[in-house]
């Protein structure tokens, strides 16, 4: 954010006191609307509308009404009411204890804990002594070690405030849906659906990880599953939902909600125009205004996590690559390590527990015999990370 051009005001978030770090950004900025893009600071929004009746209203017409949170916290009673409005779901159960999994139909199935994202606290069992051994790693409660890890070494300003809610682990199972990976991210307003970005994943940091690669698709059952969730929920702002692809049938199953802003708000999309114009225009009861400069082609590689994880990854070729060109602090200062990795602490606790390297994952949807060499027989990708390594804005959208 410090290498971003036209922030006009940062507040710190103090790890120590993170909750109160917020609340005094909020009483000092007194925003017209709050856009959280990180699911910990929205579980910090609902816990200051229970504790500051004076932010009830802000954050309410931000979110949605407080009486929807509880369901939108819940994996389980999320997919409990998209059931109810027909929206396609894997079947679910909530875990108290080990000895529930003797009542799960399946040997096996995707474990998670709730209040986790980004791929933290999902776990794959194919037999039902992997899924005990993962319900034993999921229910077990974090320890203060662990919280002041987290804040020292990963410089997660909430990981205190987390650990001391001290609140009974919540783990689900839910049937594991062979497919591929898809998702939407929706703005509304008050219920109503302003607009939609739906991709399938081509690549991802880990089978439960991000996306670095993605497809933009059109699905209109996807696209129904967010019109229904809005109105059901009542919400407000940015949501992305996750889905899985059945293999066999390319049936979309719903599998989570995601209530923030994800990474594809601000995409310019041919016909659609974006997301974060569309909330505006929404709010103020206008019609989206027509946007210029559309990316070209429906694949976009997320920048710099794409390149970074695998640069010669045949996608990259054919590809939008959502680069800052314009923005060359914020452009140069992506490309090194992630930020926390480049502070004392974690080099020093790095040194010592080197981290394990996160496989990537492919969602193979183009032929695999496709010819990806770069027009001039050179392969792209090695010119594509020559580029970055010195740091010149040479390569542009395909």
């Amino acid at each position: 954010m410090r290498s971003t051009e036209g922030v006009e005001q940062l507040y710190p978030y103090n790890g120590l006191d993170s909750l109160g770090s917020l609340r005094a950004a909020i009483v000092d900025a007194r925003p017209d609307l709050i856009v959280p893009c990180d699911d910990g600071v929205v579980w910090q929004l609902h816990d200051l509308h229970r504790r500051y009746p004076e932010l009830r209203e802000l954050i309410e017409y931000s979110l949605g009404p407080a009486e929807m949170y509880p369901e939108i916290r819940s994996r389980a009673g999320l997919l409990r009411a998209a059931t109810e409005l027909g929206i396609r779901t894997p079947a679910i159960q909530s875990l108290a204890t080990e000895q529930d999994l003797a009542h799960w139909g399946a040997s096996g199935g995707v474990l998670k804990l709730d209040g986790t994202w980004g791929g933290t606290g999902v776990e794959i069992a194919r037999t039902a002594e992997e899924a005990r051994a993962a319900f034993r790693r999921l229910a077990k409660p974090k320890g203060a070690s662990l919280a002041w890890k987290r804040l020292v070494v990963n410089r997660d300003p909430i990981a205190l405030w987390w650990w001391r809610r001290h609140e009974t682990p919540n783990v689900t199972i839910q049937e594991f849906i062979a497919g591929r990976p898809a998702n939407t991210m929706f703005a509304c307003w008050q219920g109503e659906l302003l607009g939609t970005v739906t991709v399938e994943v081509m690549y991802s940091q880990g089978t439960t990880g991000a996306a670095t690669v993605v497809r933009v698709i059109r699905n209109a059952e996807i696209e129904e599953a967010a019109r229904l969730l809005a109105k059901r929920l009542r919400l407000s702002g940015f949501h992305g939902l996750d889905f899985m692809l059945e293999s066999r049938t390319n049936a979309p199953f719903l599998i989570e909600l995601n209530p923030r802003s994800t990474q594809l708000g601000h995409f310019n999309l041919p016909n659609q125009g974006d997301l974060a114009g569309a909330l505006v225009a929404g709010i103020a009861g206008q019609r989206p205004r027509p946007q210029r400069d559309a990316i070209e082609g429906d694949t976009i590689a997320f920048f710099p996590q794409a390149m970074r994880q695998n640069p010669r990854n045949p996608y990259l070729h054919r590809g939008y690559h959502d680069v800052p060109w314009e923005q060359q602090k914020l452009f140069r200062m992506l490309l090194a390590a992630p930020w926390p990795d480049r502070q004392l602490a974690a080099r020093i606790y790095h040194f010592f527990r080197p981290p394990k390297e996160q496989k990537e994952k492919s969602f193979e949807t183009v032929a695999p015999q496709e010819d990806f060499a770069s027009p001039d027989g050179a392969e792209y990708s090695l010119a594509t990370q020559a580029c970055f390594a010195a740091g010149a804005p040479t390569m542009k959208p395909l």
